[in-house]
């Protein structure tokens, strides 16, 4: 019984986060118009926006800069994070492990979402600096993470055996000492892209992102909240997509955690 409810909750968190992503990626492809009409009207299935805009047609492009901006970060995020993480873990010299961690501590008290701001002001609300600003304000609690995951097996006896027939870094650091931090990153992915999709959206919201005309669905949200007794799809068809692209990733990363937790208890 236990084992159907969670079959069934997985089942569920697949389908949210399929939903919003599959209508993020194939949406801007579909030969769907978004023509303006009346002002908050109930013209098309989900009415118009308060610039007259099929709501529809908007949800259909609105995810690419939504979704594509939060993963583009969380991937920029892993990959500089995880490399200064494995540095620091691996190297032989503290000099090096305090050169690459102290200045990623001093970043880390900086409030997100300010730090996200300036730069969305300063480079004018470009998609591409929103990305990086986003990764980069991740970027410390990655590198921590790693590195703490892989301290045990980069200080342990496989490591020094491999170094010793000279294997090379990348094969010793991503091959072995890689797959050790796969487990804290599966557990950590959930909390991190819901984090970037938060950060993104609420810079959006707050008019300090993308252009106000901009069919992202948190801008929707931001642009049409006025209009929200008028036309309720307006707003509630946008955030419903992010809450559940969310919320199913979440669940879906809690899943693969309890999952590889059982195979390792199996195992052992």
């Amino acid at each position: 019984m236990i084992a159907r409810a969670r079959s069934v909750r997985g089942w569920v968190a697949a389908v949210m986060v399929l939903l919003p992503l599959v209508v993020a990626v194939i949406g801007p492809f579909l030969p769907y118009d978004a023509a303006k009409g009346l002002p908050y009207s109930s013209e098309g299935l989900l009415g118009t926006d308060g610039l007259g805009r099929d709501v529809l047609g908007l949800l259909l492009v609105g995810g690419r800069t939504a979704l594509g901006m939060a993963a583009g970060a969380v991937v920029l995020a892993y990959l500089m994070g995880g490399l200064i993480g494995l540095t620091a873990a691996s190297t032989r010299h503290r000099w090096l492990d305090e050169g690459l961690m102290r200045p990623l501590d001093v970043l880390l008290p900086l409030p997100s979402l300010l730090v996200i701001s300036v730069v969305a002001v300063g480079w004018s609300a470009s998609a591409l600096a929103i990305t990086v600003a986003v990764a980069m304000v991740n970027v410390p609690t990655v590198a921590r993470l790693v590195r703490a995951a892989a301290l045990d097996a980069a200080s342990g006896p496989v490591v020094e055996a491999l170094r010793m027939q000279r294997e090379s870094w990348a094969r010793i650091q991503l091959g072995y000492v890689g797959r050790s931090v796969l487990g804290p990153v599966a557990a950590d992915l959930g909390t991190r892209i819901t984090l970037a999709v938060f950060l993104v959206a609420s810079v959006n919201f707050l008019g300090l992102g993308l252009s106000p005309t901009a069919p992202d669905w948190a801008v929707s949200v931001s642009r049409n909240r006025e209009g929200l007794l008028l036309q309720p799809w307006s707003v509630l068809a946008p955030a419903l997509l992010l809450v559940s692209f969310t919320l199913g990733f979440n669940l879906l990363a809690d899943r693969i955690v309890h999952r590889s937790r059982r195979l390792v208890e199996s195992a052992s």
